[in-house]
């Protein structure tokens, strides 16, 4: 048995932490080669016992892991004491300040974020690494796979939802390979994939406020199954005749649905709902 692996007398999976972990000894390499971070920062968020680490401090000039159980912490530092160019923390990602965490530890250093992400709170984490705009050139993680397809899903088609427009605004997204489930200790029921975000220089559309652009988005898919007018019009509380003119001015269906909508429509759609407040 690997390393790697969680040892089951002394350790188990914390369901509640959502934890999976790395096993497979060919997994590993793939994502660290493939996340592209030779002589840069990695923020690593859930090592865990340290497989994807390991592979991470092997390429990096360093590798900052931020880990929210410390029941794991004697065997992570243990695996991870051939390479003085790893640090962990004790932490949980959706509460630190990451921005200034980044800024301390990497200085001017180009950084990356990796991960093997808990699939319950992928979509959480995700958003907050990109809202909260963290100067990274890439976000390279597992999720499931359902998730990822979702994510990387183009604004207007079928799969996309209200995050896949903050993932396309910041950052252009595909999907790298999927792994099954018998790389992971214990072994999930679902497939993961491994999606990697390239951070944009430069938004795609052009919008006053990107806030508001996210709220529009927000809105428009919180009632999916009602036309945009209609979940516009309910969630921001805006009077549906102004969201309708608003649709109709974007050179949009009438009828037209959140899925339907572009992220170029989308921009539109915002600049116009902003443009008629103001009158």
């Amino acid at each position: 048995m690997t390393k790697y692996a969680p040892d089951r007398e002394t350790h188990r999976a914390k369901k509640e932490l959502g934890q999976n972990f790395l096993v497979d000894n060919t997994v590993c390499p793939r994502i660290a080669e493939r996340a592209k971070i030779e002589g840069i920062g990695v923020l690593e968020v859930g090592p865990g016992f340290g497989a994807l680490t390991v592979e991470l401090a092997k390429r990096a000039a360093k590798v900052v892991a931020i880990e929210i159980d410390p029941d794991v912490l004697p065997k992570l530092r243990d695996n991870l004491i051939d390479y003085s160019n790893t640090e962990i923390i004790l932490g949980d990602a959706m509460e630190l300040d990451l921005r200034t965490l980044i800024r301390e530890r990497f200085g001017e250093m180009p950084v990356a974020l990796v991960g093997n992400l808990p699939y319950y709170i992928t979509s959480p984490l995700i958003t907050k690494f990109l809202l909260d705009e963290l100067p990274l050139q890439s976000i390279t993680v597992m999720v499931q796979k359902e998730a990822g397809q979702r994510l990387c899903a183009k604004p207007g088609t079928r799969e996309c939802g209200a995050v896949s427009a903050a993932v396309w605004y910041y950052s252009e997204p595909k999907v790298l390979f999927d792994v099954k489930p018998g790389a992971f200790r214990p072994r999930p029921k679902v497939m993961s994939s491994v999606i990697q975000l390239r951070i944009r220089d430069h938004a795609p559309v052009d919008v006053s406020s990107p806030d508001a652009l996210f709220r529009v988005v927000r809105a428009a898919f919180g009632q999916r199954r009602k036309t945009a007018v209609n979940a516009v019009s309910s969630m921001l509380d805006i009077p549906k005749k102004k969201v309708e003119t608003a649709i109709r001015n974007a050179g949009l269906p009438a009828a037209v649905r959140a899925e339907q909508i572009s992220l170029e429509d989308f921009a539109h759609l915002t600049e116009t709902l902003e443009n008629s407040q103001e009158e």
